[in-house]
């Protein structure tokens, strides 16, 4: 029977290990497909990767969160087969890549998948245009519709107008912009970025996360992105996983992992992060009154707005905000006592 993912699935990880190590494959096998650090110990392997069960939504951005070592990249790497799991089911679009052919997963990387890394690993003697059309070069599309498609990307990405530069006369924050224009090109189901920005200056990394927040808004995909830093995950992710040791500790959204860690290590990671910049305003809405307040409700403010963000939206007139859903209807609303409660929290 040939296995399928739920509905609104774009990617799921079934039980996948990654063993480094002389005889992995058949240690795993041995031990009935579990291995605990007291036994990866003793036969001498590396768990990079340990029973890993995920899906990535159609259309969010997955995050997936630990420190150095914890496995995140590698993880990543197995999900498109750029390196080989042990064992265990990854499925895109409902098909087990573990079973497809050398060939097939060459055409799925080069037609579905989008990939950015932390090093631009721009080709230094073409042009930014040459650049970010090389994927459709490949792929063997005509010269006019891949430089046709290419001068949008670069438009989508802010870049116009240095269609003609080379990679060396540009800022780190413009090439990482070509990287990304880049593997947009052939227009990918999902995209992985793997720490992207975290080379970048603080000031240009934070204009990429905007940049990335405002293409995201445009474009719709489907995203793994990784990350060590959980200010970095909170701004960009509709959920998080956060790795340990090769496993996966905890799968949730920000405001869930903030507010119910699934243990100390998790813990440890929110411990410094505010409340108001994580927690929703639809978490801490009311129902709307009967009646509208004397003053007016002031302006509105989406359900899926951070606190600290529509904290500064009361004035003297307003005490109450009126909350809307994503289509715009009225979904309740927040007081300026409900606001300064979140505020006040550690």
């Amino acid at each position: 029977m040939p296995s399928t993912s739920p509905p609104g699935t774009k990617l799921q990880c079934r039980s996948v290990w990654k063993l480094f190590g002389e005889g992995a494959g058949a240690a795993l096998a041995e031990s009935g497909g579990s291995l605990t650090s007291e036994q990866l110990l003793s036969a001498q392997l590396i768990g990079a990767v340990r029973d890993v069960d995920l899906d990535v939504r159609e259309g969010e951005i997955f995050v997936i969160m630990g420190l150095s070592g914890s496995g995140k990249s590698t993880l990543v790497r197995c999900m498109s087969r750029l390196i080989e799991p042990t064992s265990g089911e990854i499925l895109f679009n409902g098909e087990n890549l573990l079973q497809a052919s050398p060939a097939r997963m060459i055409e799925i990387r080069r037609h579905q998948m989008g990939m950015v890394f932390q090093h631009f690993a721009l080709l230094p003697h073409l042009t930014v245009l040459g650049n970010v059309a090389f994927p459709l070069e490949i792929q063997g599309v005509s010269r006019r519709t891949r430089e046709e498609r290419a001068l949008k990307m670069i438009e989508l990405v802010g870049l116009e107008g240095r269609e003609g530069f080379f990679p060396n006369e540009l800022s780190g924050g413009q090439q990482q912009r070509v990287g990304i224009a880049r593997s947009l090109s052939v227009e990918p189901e999902i995209w992985f970025l793997d720490e992207p920005f975290s080379a970048l200056d603080p000031l240009i990394r934070r204009e990429m996360q905007d940049e990335f927040i405002r293409l995201q808004a445009v474009l719709k995909k489907t995203i793994v992105f990784i990350t060590h830093d959980f200010d970095e995950a909170i701004r960009l992710a509709d959920r998080i996983a956060i790795m340990k040791d090769g496993a996966v500790v905890q799968i949730g959204t920000p405001e869930e992992l903030v507010i119910n860690p699934a243990d100390d290590y998790v813990a440890e990671f929110t411990l410094n992060v505010t409340k108001s910049k994580v927690v929703r305003v639809g978490s801490i809405m009311k129902p709307l009154p009967k009646r509208a307040p004397s003053g007016g409700y002031g302006q509105d403010v989406a359900a899926s707005a951070r606190v600290a963000e529509v904290a500064p939206l009361f004035d003297d007139s307003s005490n109450l905000l009126r909350v809307v859903d994503e289509d715009g209807g009225p979904a309740g609303c927040i007081s300026r006592d409900d606001v300064v409660r979140v505020m006040m929290q550690a």
